[in-house]
């Protein structure tokens, strides 16, 4: 347990998102936020207009690497097709550790166990491990009624703070027998190849390649607005975002689930930092940082979309909390960050993980501005001077683009897919937006006052579980 709480802190402080803040992180914030202060006393509206044009200039390398998606997206080739590999007979296949953390999963622990018993891969070289609690009586107890196939072993954790998934896995990890190993929720339904489809890129890939990402996808997307919106949002970023990144050579956040390890490598990397919410999100960043590599496959996990909007806010929170621990932790040296991911890694990593904060803070306050221009009649008055009237068309450009490249991605992924019965639902993707800026402020005032606070995602709640992926056909 000490090695599971204190592994990564005791060997690279500076990587671990047990102190929140650089003491001259701190300082500068400090210093921002007064003269911001100050100013604001002065000259309120010269103010806002000020950042609002330095905002524009932050989003333009996030519009752009953006856009190269899209371009990816819309006109590469790379159909599924070419990712098919030749099947790996059974006596060359290593064994492959499947770790689950669960937490108050009672309602769906069988289901759970059905579905990794149905992936295609011989029970014998396939190490189940299912990671629990110890103050979760319930699901302890639903456990012990379950007849287990020989390979599937209970790991009870001792309970100790923090009390978070990272912390969990990391305890269950030197258990695990596997040369690979992969992580999957409570609810999710993995396709039955995925296990070989991602061992074959393994194989296949550079010596360097650490961890290969499984497309995740929702099968309750009928369920209501939340649940269609959730999923545009998943396919873009799944299906469309991460693997054009994968194919531009560029590091990537991981998602929570269904991320394919090199055990090596985890164990090299201390695994995952017990004190980070989005785990999953720091540890793609430590791995590029390392010289390690993390690329996709054409597999899809279906999990299930909360259907209400507490479970959703709470989630979301969670989410972007671990973004911002991510983003101050890595740009603690941002000079080192810069020389070990390269100019490009470099950017990757400010837009995907600062620039979904940012802008998740700043979509509201771009409404704010509008409503004013229009009650005082200024909207479309073009600023005096050639430096205003570069910041104004920069300013045009970057919302007109934004807005695209954000609804085009939704639009091009969800047509791949085949998810006819969503198209409608894009052109609102900007309520959602609103709604996500929602948990962003939440985030930003739980982690100055509950860093460390894993707030559950409750599932087992859509009528659509029992009947599994036909309820998106």
């Amino acid at each position: 347990m000490r090695g599971a709480v204190e592994g990564l802190h005791a060997r690279a402080p500076e990587q671990s998102a047990r102190s929140r803040f650089a003491p001259w992180q701190l300082a500068l914030i400090c210093a921002v936020l007064a003269v911001l202060l100050a100013a604001l006393l002065v000259e309120p509206l010269g103010v806002v207009r000020f950042v609002s044009y330095l905002l524009v200039v932050l989003f333009v390398p996030v519009i752009a690497i953006r856009l190269l998606a899209l371009c990816d997206l819309a006109f590469g080739r790379h159909s599924p097709a070419e990712h098919r590999h030749a099947r790996i007979p059974d006596a060359d296949l290593p064994i492959y550790t499947v770790l689950v953390a669960l937490y108050r999963e009672a309602k769906v622990l069988p289901a759970l166990v059905e579905s990794l018993t149905k992936l295609d891969y011989p029970a014998a070289k396939l190490d189940l491990k299912l990671v629990l609690e110890a103050s979760d009586a319930d699901t302890i107890a639903a456990a012990s009624t379950l007849i287990l196939p020989g390979n599937v072993e209970i790991v009870v954790v001792p309970d100790c703070e923090p009390r978070t998934k990272p912390k969990a896995l990391n305890y269950a990890l030197p258990m695990a027998r596997g040369e690979y190993r992969v992580i999957f929720d409570a609810e999710d339904r993995p396709e039955r190849d995925q296990l070989r489809k991602a061992l074959a890129a393994f194989r296949d890939g550079p010596p360097n390649l650490a961890c290969v990402q499984g497309r995740l996808n929702l099968y309750n997307a009928r369920e209501n607005w939340l649940t269609r919106h959730f999923t545009i949002e998943y396919t873009a970023l799944f299906d469309g975002l991460l693997p054009a990144l994968d194919r531009m050579g560029l590091p990537f956040p991981l998602g929570g689930t269904s991320n394919h390890f090199r055990i090596s490598a985890l164990r090299w990397l201390c695994a995952w930092d017990p004190f980070n919410v989005t785990e999953d999100a720091d540890l793609g960043t430590r791995l590029a940082r390392h010289g390690y590599m993390c690329g996709t496959i054409d597999s899809t996990t279906y999990e299930e979309a909360p259907i209400r909007f507490p479970v959703w806010l709470r989630q979301r929170t969670r989410w972007l909390k671990g973004y911002i621990q991510t983003w101050l932790v890595h740009m603690r040296r941002p000079l080192r960050l810069w020389w070990e991911l390269g100019p490009a890694g470099f950017l990757a990593f400010q837009v995907m993980v600062g620039g979904t904060v940012l802008s998740a803070l700043v979509h509201p306050w771009f409404y704010a501005l509008l409503a004013f221009d229009l009650v005082t009649a200024s909207f479309g008055t073009v600023p005096e001077g050639a430096l205003g009237v570069l910041l104004w068309t920069m300013a045009c450009t970057s919302l007109v683009l934004g807005y695209a490249v954000g609804l085009g991605t939704g639009l091009i992924a969800i047509r791949r897919r085949g998810y006819a019965f969503l198209m409608r639902e894009v052109p609102l993707m900007p309520i959602y937006w609103l709604l996500v800026s929602v948990a962003a402020y939440r985030a930003l005032a739980q982690f100055i006052t509950a860093p460390f606070k894993w707030e559950k995602t409750e599932h087992g709640l859509s009528p659509s579980r029992a009947a599994g992926l036909s309820s998106i056909v």
